[in-house]
């Protein structure tokens, strides 16, 4: 389980003193990595490169609704908290297609920030899978995990873009994983249900890639 005082979180406003406020009160609270910044530009660096987990984002930045124009091209596993100073119903309707974790008003709060923070750390982890990859420990969106296979003493999870092997059993990984959206198809072979394009009686289908379906397990899909 991750800590929270480790998450990653950026804070992006132009108004100097709230976001030093805000920074102020995560660093009394001991968080240990954060990022702040003021502008546009220095924010799209930040999200491609310090790839925070939870982004606190000033909606009218630079004066403009550029804040919720950033929060598109954020980082995928970046959880968004929108901070304005306005309600405009108009401004909040766009805001909302971004599918932020929360608002909070100005003057800033530090109950609403702390609140808000571990909300959204709680929700992400209740999402989120944590593995060993070698040396490495790697927190895998469940949404970005396609397949999983057994092989030995060792399991591949294979996402869009890449695949990551850990040792552990098919079945103690299962526990950690919603049994809603992952489930077997095979006793060496567990998918991601949403992934699934077509199913006949002994496969099953994601990007064309054909996953064993058993007679054992062909019931998970009727």
């Amino acid at each position: 389980m991750r800590n929270i005082k480790n998450t990653k979180i950026l804070i992006v406003e132009d108004e100097i003193l709230i976001a030093e406020h805000i920074f102020e009160i995560l660093e009394e609270e001991l968080f240990t990595n954060l990022r702040l910044v003021h502008d546009k530009e220095s924010a799209k660096v930040e999200m491609s490169h310090f790839l925070p987990d939870i982004i606190l984002m000033d909606i009218n930045l630079d004066g403009e609704n550029s804040g919720i124009e950033l929060s598109k091209i954020k980082n995928d596993n970046a959880t968004l908290i929108f901070l304005t100073g306005q309600y405009d119903a108009s401004l909040m309707n766009k805001a909302l297609k971004t599918n932020p974790e929360a608002y909070l008003t100005k003057p800033i709060k530090r109950l609403d920030v702390l609140a808000s923070i571990n909300l959204a750390f709680i929700k992400k982890q209740a999402s989120t899978l944590q593995i060993k990859d070698g040396h490495d420990t790697v927190n895998l969106q469940f949404d970005d995990i396609v397949y999983i296979v057994a092989d030995g003493n060792y399991i591949d999870i294979h996402t869009e873009t890449k695949k990551y092997t850990t040792r552990q059993s098919l079945n103690t990984l299962a526990e950690q994983l919603s049994s809603d959206t992952f489930i077997k198809t095979h006793r060496s072979y567990m998918v991601n249900r949403t992934k699934v394009e077509r199913i006949s009686s002994t496969s099953v289908f994601i990007n064309n890639l054909e996953i064993p379906l058993s007679r054992t397990y062909a019931f998970n899909f009727r």
